[in-house]
């Protein structure tokens, strides 16, 4: 039986226009913005100067702290300079920017191909965590917390499982799939390395039921690695929610105010898993991701592997350009995604995709009112009263709001979604959270 959760809601797929095209490497882009946050944490310190020459893979800023990442160059140039540019989540942000020479040249240290004898199992815990740290490597599903960190987990906390999260619920987004689909045996060596670093043996690979060539290739990728197994999800938002995962994969809650680590899990994306590959295997920092560029202003919607740093209007271009002006752009999936100002904010580590949408699809509503039909109460997976924290913060009662448990909402967005009166439930409620930690 397929596993699934409560709530949720099912949004259009809109997957069609680039779930089949493989991954094609994108065109060297004429200028590269690089932020200095690019991580949930401290922002990294620069370690380069205008005017320096740097080769693709070089450190250019350093972690300032344990939840911090170190920043690579994604391209062999000349820094330009070190100041305020668009950012894809914070407006703008302190940023390294640089022009890329024709001939591009990389790191020696990094490999094209793993050692004959690479055997994740086999390797030093503290070398990995060391390799991980190194590479810059972030939760690369969205939330861009520290790999490193979470592979530490606190002494006392047990972890028993992993849990890999294919589940690629968001609309247009199929970044994930193709990966799946195209370095099975790479993301299986990432598990590995995963689960050696945890000391763990259960391993799941969570994939939903609309991606069944996916679940095949990496069961047949994982055959003789029994400790790794495929479990089909029921197709439905937000189910790669890291929550949403462990209630329905393991049955477990995650306790108000908690982390996966109190119930005893980890969970990594998988593209996450395939980096931290590169890291250990290859000696290859994070400083390219596979990113799905789409929409239905988009003439030719494409996964591609992009610069980190590269600005959505040469993607844009690479993609043929628009055949429709777009309404809206957002940095992500339609419903978590954040929308841009205009196409100069560059792909960052956390970027899975970046969609033009005409005012066909990303058209203006009016608020209505609410008639109580309870529908933003049957599809929020937190088991909150959207609503009622609605009300509660329009009148400024932020007590009732924490009374309410708003702290626990994860800004999915279902409730929204499915509101009949359109209200901006989901954005207030985001609002609602920030005054009661300020």
């Amino acid at each position: 039986m397929l596993k699934s959760f409560f709530g949720g809601v099912h949004p259009p797929g809109f997957k069609t226009s680039t779930k089949n095209k493989n991954i094609r490497p994108a065109a060297l882009p004429k200028k590269i913005i690089l932020p200095l946050s690019q991580h949930t944490g401290s922002s990294a310190e620069p370690v380069v100067s205008p005017g320096d020459y740097v080769e693709a893979g070089a450190v250019i800023a350093k972690a300032t702290g344990f939840i911090s990442s170190n920043i690579h160059s994604s391209v062999s140039g000349k820094v330009l300079a070190i100041e305020p540019a668009a950012h894809p989540v914070l407006g703008k942000c302190r940023a390294i920017i640089i022009e890329p020479e024709l001939q591009q040249k990389r790191l020696d240290s990094i490999k094209d191909c793993a050692d004959s004898g690479f055997d994740p199992g086999k390797l030093n815990p503290a070398d990995i965590l060391d390799a991980v740290s190194s590479a810059g490597i972030v939760g690369m599903g969205g939330a861009a917390f520290p790999a490193h960190v979470k592979l530490s987990p606190p002494k006392n906390k047990k972890i028993d499982t992993l849990i890999i999260n294919a589940a690629e619920c968001e609309p247009y987004l199929t970044c994930d799939h193709r990966l799946l689909l195209e370095r099975p045996i790479d993301i299986i060596n990432g598990i590995k390395i995963l689960a050696n670093v945890l000391g763990v043996k259960k391993c799941i690979v969570g994939i939903e039921d609309n991606k069944c060539d996916s679940a095949e290739v990496i069961r047949n990728a994982s055959i003789l690695k029994s400790d790794i197994k495929v479990v089909p999800l029921h197709t439905k938002y937000p189910q790669g929610s890291e929550k949403q995962l462990i209630d329905a994969m393991l049955d477990k809650e995650v306790p108000s105010g908690g982390l996966p680590f109190d119930a005893g899990v980890v969970v990594h994306n998988v593209a996450t898993a395939l980096a931290i590959y590169e890291a250990v295997a290859l000696n290859k920092p994070l400083y390219e991701r596979v990113v799905t560029v789409s929409g239905d202003c988009i003439k030719d919607p494409a996964n591609l592997l992009v610069k980190i740093g590269t600005p959505a209007s040469e993607l844009a271009a690479e993609c043929g350009g628009f055949i429709k002006k777009p309404k809206k752009i957002i940095f992500g999936g339609p419903m978590m995604g954040v929308a841009q100002p205009s196409e100069d904010a560059p792909v960052i580590k956390g970027t899975s995709g970046i969609l033009f949408l005409s005012k066909d699809i990303a058209g203006e509503y009016n608020e209505g009112v609410c008639i109580r039909c309870g529908a933003c109460v049957r599809a929020c997976p937190m088991y909150l009263e959207p609503t009622t924290i609605y009300y509660a913060a329009k009148k400024a009662r932020f007590d009732i709001v924490n009374d309410l448990c708003a702290l626990d909402c994860i800004e999915c967005g279902a409730c929204s979604f499915d509101c009949p009166a359109r209200l901006e439930l989901s954005g207030i409620i985001k609002y609602a959270k920030a005054m009661i930690k300020k």
